[in-house]
């Protein structure tokens, strides 16, 4: 069986590649947390860790690289290149020590910027924030690893908001919101939002793991991508409840997000509201997946089907 090392495998989509998984390959846990349903093949340690790294990343045919420091409330910000940058590349120097020549990196499509016109994998990158930067700048340490020796295989993922059952991100506050009854749309609602279902987006890892050749680089969008009034009509199809059809003008919505940083400023609290989070729900924030989606991967569920499946874990 190919011996694969999950790195940051005690997470979201970690443990759902284990899930996935662990019936076909030999899989290992590394993560600076003990894995709640793995803990049997789990080992705790950081990768800002160089020496841990070097003796625990040794006899395997594969690296899967997911561990990495994400939300936006990342504090001080220098730790996005701490972990992201110098991680990326302690992960590197150890592979490099103990001979294993492949890697699945999982980066994102912030990379791109904001308010870019659907990019493919082709387009500059102008990240715009730490998170972004950090990963591109560990984009670059893997492809200088590459380089050193012609023998080795890169695999680059840069999904979208991954979205799933058991994930509290940004996708499951929005739904949340949705589904309580207490949603108010911002804008017309005809922006479009590029997402990814967490089934999909581990099975993308595992085809990826078996098709491993030289430098890869791919967007991982679900397609095609919906509307906030088609996200809203799931909602509603789902939990088979009527949502309020209320919509407020963006520049109040807007005006609102203002007020509410200024709030934040004074007292030091951070609220669900501010003037970025607007500005982000009423963007059409899309991506190009033309490369995924004409390769020989099959996704396992619709993107209907991943909301569906979401929805009802979480709020049926």
């Amino acid at each position: 069986m190919k011996k694969i090392c999950i790195i940051g495998g005690s997470g979201f989509v970690g443990t759902r590649c284990v899930d996935l998984m662990k019936n076909g390959y030999n899989i290992t846990i590394i993560d600076k947390v003990i894995s709640c349903k793995y803990p049997e093949i789990t080992i705790v340690g950081d990768i800002r860790d160089k020496a841990f790294l070097e003796v625990n990343v040794a006899g395997y045919d594969l690296v899967v690289l997911l561990a990495a420091e994400h939300r936006d409330d990342v504090s001080p910000i220098s730790l996005y290149f701490d972990v992201n940058v110098n991680g990326t590349q302690n992960v590197l120097d150890a592979m490099s020590k103990n001979g294993v020549e492949n890697i699945i990196f999982a980066s994102t499509v912030a990379v791109y910027g904001l308010n870019k016109a659907n990019p493919d994998e082709s387009r500059k990158v102008e990240p715009f924030n730490p998170y972004g930067k950090s990963k591109w700048e560990a984009e670059n340490a893997i492809n200088q690893w590459f380089n050193e020796k012609g023998s080795r295989n890169v695999t680059i993922v840069r999904p979208t908001v991954i979205f799933g059952e058991n994930n509290r991100g940004n996708v499951y506050n929005l739904l949340k919101q949705i589904s309580s009854g207490k949603f108010m749309m911002v804008g017309n609602g005809n922006n479009k939002k590029s997402m990814a279902y967490v089934g999909n987006v581990v099975a993308f890892i595992e085809y990826c793991a078996n098709n491993m050749n030289g430098l890869q680089l791919f967007n991982y969008i679900d397609k095609p991508d919906l509307t906030m009034n088609e996200l809203v009509s799931q909602v509603e199809t789902s939990l088979n409840k009527a949502i309020p059809s209320m919509r407020l003008p963006y520049w109040i919505g807007l005006m609102g997000g203002y007020a509410f940083d200024l709030m934040s400023k004074v007292s030091g609290k951070n609220f669900p509201i501010s003037s970025i989070r607007v500005k982000k729900f009423c963007a059409s924030t899309q991506f190009d997946a033309t490369k995924v989606h004409s390769s020989e991967f099959n996704t396992l569920f619709t993107l209907n089907e991943g909301l569906d499946r979401t929805l009802k874990s979480e709020f049926e």
